[in-house]
């Protein structure tokens, strides 16, 4: 069991964290069938089309500022109480806009949920902003745009997350430079349905500190190295990688030819409830299926804080917490 160990998460995108007894409620709350994406009370879904489908769905069940900071609170609640320090949670400001809430009332929520959180148990957390690539260039612009004026000492780093096969990193580019310009953290979606060559697109386009997922460069001996090299975090997944069939099983997933490769890795939930999983599983199947001792999971949880978007002086206190 890894219940005693310290953890940490800078991989989660937070409607896709919504517990499904809070979605459950939810839907009674606003007069929604839960049947149509939910079988009893779990998430359901066959395949990729089918997760974006009922990932919609639950997204469309918080509307409100007070409904996004219920579902931070909730989360991160969940988190603490496996002695989880720090989680980043990443966020969709189109999102706010799409469902007519506005990004900053969206924000506010989130911003809420995470100092109530904190007040409860102490997590530290921060919000990673993401545009998302299937809306287009101008879309993921416009959302670097409004992390670099958001002035929300919160929000310290830029995503881009989405449909991966869709345009090329060039396109997407100047988003970044413009999120690199004020100061936040960048991190990258790459290397997860595509392969090896869109985690090696990421680094030489966006140059970010991190890479979501980035599993796929296991397949390029070449771009190992340069990973070991240059120390860009690879935000693993492995639940996530499982249930969307990126691999067959946990026995065949590289985390651990990563890491003994060199590469900085870090462990990570994505979207928790819909792969059927949780930061705790995470851990518990590096341990129990991967065969990482305690001091390796320690490890990666460091690895973790030491990538994380934060000031140094809350880095150094959370390393202190290790």
């Amino acid at each position: 069991m890894t219940t005693h160990l310290i953890k940490a998460e800078v991989h989660c995108h937070i409607e896709g964290a919504a517990p499904p007894a809070l979605a459950l409620a939810q839907a009674r709350k606003y007069g929604v069938d839960p049947t149509t994406f939910m079988h009893g009370d779990t998430y359901a879904w066959t395949d990729f089309a089918e997760f974006i489908q009922a990932y919609d769905k639950v997204a469309a069940l918080f509307r409100t500022e007070d409904d996004y900071a219920v579902l931070t609170e909730s989360y991160l609640l969940e988190l603490a109480a496996i002695n989880t320090i720090y989680s980043e949670i990443i966020v969709s400001p189109d999102h706010g806009d799409r469902i007519g809430l506005g990004a900053d009332a969206y924000l506010a929520g989130i911003t809420r949920g995470i100092h109530e959180a904190k007040a409860k148990t102490g997590i530290e957390a921060r919000i990673i902003v993401t545009g998302e690539r299937h809306f287009g260039p101008e879309s993921v612009i416009a959302a670097a745009e409004y992390a670099a004026r958001s002035h929300n000492p919160l929000v310290t780093g830029f995503n881009m997350a989405g449909e991966e096969r869709m345009g090329r990193v060039a396109d997407y580019a100047r988003a970044f430079d413009i999120a690199r310009d004020a100061g936040l953290g960048l991190t990258i979606h790459a290397g997860e349905v595509c392969g090896a060559f869109s985690v090696t697109d990421a680094l030489d386009l966006v140059k970010p500190q991190r890479i979501g997922h980035g599993v796929r460069a296991v397949e390029d001996p070449a771009l190992l190295q340069r990973l070991a090299d240059t120390g860009v975090v690879l935000e693993v997944c492995p639940g996530s990688n499982i249930a969307l069939n990126v691999y067959p099983d946990f026995e065949s997933h590289p985390l651990r030819r990563l890491r003994d490769a060199g590469v900085r890795v870090c462990i990570n939930s994505d979207d928790p409830p819909f792969f059927r999983t949780s930061l705790a599983r995470e851990y518990q199947i590096a341990s129990e299926i991967m065969g990482f001792t305690d001091d390796e999971l320690n490890a990666m949880t460091r690895t973790a804080i030491e990538a994380a978007f934060v000031d140094e002086d809350t880095r150094t206190a959370l390393l202190a917490r290790l």
